[in-house]
C-alpha cells in the first residue's frame, strides 16, 4: 500500500482529493500548510487560517486518516511574500500562485511528505497527468483538467519533471459539480463552503496593506496617453530587431500624454488595471498601459480598446524558460507553433515560440490585451502544459 500526503486546506477539492485516494487503497495522511501569521492583512471572513485548519481537521476524523499542521511560515515569507515585495518593487506583477506551487507544495511540503515516509502527494488540483514514453525515456505530462472552467494547469507551470512524477490530482478528471455532489453524500464539513480566493495558502488579502507593510506611499503623477500615440513598431529588414521590436514593451514617458491626476505609488497598480485610480470625468474609463516605478509615473488609456493596453508579442530572458517538457525545448534559431495563455482563466491563444539566443520570443496571431512585466506565460500542446516563462 502505497502512503501519500494529502495537502488538506480546509477547502472542498482536497477534501474530496483525500477521500478518493483513501477509496482508492492508499494509505493517506493528511496536512495542513500554515503558511501565513499575519492576520492585519487578511480581510477576516475570507479564509481565515484557524476556520480552515479546523474543517481540514473535521475532514480528517470524518475519513480516520492521521492529520498534522505543518508550518511553512518562515520557508513562505522567504521564498513567496520577500519575492512578491521586491517584484512589485520593480513595477513587475507577480504571480504568487505560481511560485508557491513551484517553491512551497512541491519542493518545502513535498520534502515533508517524504519525511513522513510517502513516496507521493496529492493536492486539489483541477489538472491531470498522464505519461508518455518517447525512446525509451519516460516522460510526465500536466493536463487540463476536465472541468474547462476550473482548470488550473497554468497555476503549476513552473513545476519540473522530478515533481510531476510525484504528484496526484485526484479531481482533475472530475466537474466541480461532481467533486461538490461526493463530498456532500460523504457528509465532509466542506461539502458547501466557498472556494476560496487570494493569495496561495493566505486567503483574500487587502493587497495595498500588504504592499505598505515593506512599500512606501508616494505621491505621483498619472499621465493620460491619446489613443494616436505612435503605437507601430518599425520595421526592420533583420529578423532578430524585428521580433525585439515586435515584443518590446511601449516607451512611454512624461512627454507622451498629459497628467490627469496623482496617485499614491506605481507600484500599487498594474497593465490593465481599471480601478483605484480616482480620477473621473472621462468619456470613456480609464485603463493602466503602462507603470514606471522608477519615475513613480502611471500611464493610462482611454476604454477598453485603447491601443496601448495590447500588445502583439513578449519576450522571456533564457534564465527564465522552463521546459517542463525537456525533449521539447527549442534550441536557438528553432521556432514552433503552440497555444499561449498570459494568465490564469485566459483563453488560450495562437503563438509562435522563437528560440533565439539572446531569449525566447512569443508572437501572437491576435494582439494581447494586458501583458504584464513579472507574469507567466504558459505554452500548451493540445491540453498539455509543455512549458512557461516569466515575461520581460
Amino acid at each position: 500500500m502505497k502512503r501519500v500526503v494529502v495537502g488538506l486546506s480546509g477547502g472542498v477539492d482536497s477534501s474530496v482529493s483525500a477521500y478518493l485516494l483513501k477509496e482508492q487503497g492508499y494509505e493517506v495522511i493528511g496536512l495542513f500548510m500554515r503558511n501565513w501569521l499575519d492576520d492585519t492583512v487578511t480581510i477576516s471572513d475570507e479564509c481565515p487560517w484557524l476556520e480552515d485548519a479546523t474543517d481540514a481537521m473535521q475532514v480528517a476524523e470524518k475519513l480516520n486518516i492521521p492529520f498534522q499542521i505543518l508550518d511553512l511560515s518562515a520557508e513562505y515569507k522567504a521564498r513567496i511574500v520577500d519575492y512578491m515585495f521586491a517584484e512589485y518593487a520593480k513595477g513587475n506583477t507577480p504571480n504568487p500562485d505560481v511560485l508557491c506551487n513551484r517553491e512551497i507544495k512541491f519542493d518545502v511540503f513535498l520534502k515533508a511528505a517524504e519525511n513522513l515516509g510517502a513516496e507521493l502527494v496529492a493536492t486539489g488540483h483541477y489538472c491531470q497527468k498522464g505519461e508518455e514514453s518517447i525512446d525509451g525515456q519516460r516522460y510526465y505530462q500536466l493536463k487540463a483538467g476536465a472541468d474547462g472552467n476550473k482548470d488550473q494547469s497554468y497555476f503549476l507551470c513552473q513545476i519540473n519533471q522530478d515533481q510531476l512524477s510525484k504528484a496526484l490530482f485526484p479531481i482533475g478528471h472530475l466537474q466541480k459539480s461532481e467533486v461538490r455532489r461526493i463530498a456532500k453524500e460523504q457528509e465532509l464539513v466542506t461539502a458547501e463552503k466557498r472556494d476560496s480566493q487570494g493569495l496561495c495558502f493566505v486567503g483574500k488579502v487587502k493587497l495595498p496593506v500588504f504592499l505598505q507593510q515593506q512599500l512606501a506611499a508616494k505621491k505621483g503623477d498619472i499621465i493620460e496617453i491619446p489613443k494616436t500615440f505612435d503605437n507601430r513598431h518599425a520595421s526592420h529588414t533583420d529578423e532578430s530587431e524585428s521580433l525585439s521590436s515586435i515584443t518590446a514593451p511601449y516607451n512611454f514617458n512624461r512627454e507622451s500624454g498629459t497628467k490627469i491626476g496623482e496617485h499614491d505609488g506605481a507600484h500599487f497598480f498594474t497593465v490593465g488595471q481599471r480601478k483605484g485610480l480616482a480620477v473621473g470625468g472621462t468619456p470613456e474609463p480609464l485603463f493602466v498601459i503602462d507603470t514606471d516605478t522608477t519615475d513613480n509615473l502611471i500611464y493610462v488609456g482611454q476604454g477598453d480598446a485603447h491601443p496601448g493596453l495590447y500588445r502583439q508579442g513578449l519576450k522571456v530572458l533564457n534564465e527564465d524558460v522552463h521546459w517542463l517538457r525537456e525533449d521539447k525545448k527549442l534550441q536557438n534559431g528553432e521556432e514552433a507553433d503552440y497555444d499561449v495563455r498570459i494568465r490564469y482563466r485566459q483563453a488560450l491563444e495562437k503563438g509562435k515560440l522563437h528560440q533565439r539566443e539572446d531569449g525566447l520570443y512569443i508572437t501572437f496571431e491576435n494582439a494581447q490585451r494586458g501583458v504584464a512585466r513579472g507574469q507567466f506565460a504558459a505554452w500548451y500542446e493540445g491540453d498539455e502544459l509543455i512549458g512557461s516563462g516569466v515575461i520581460l
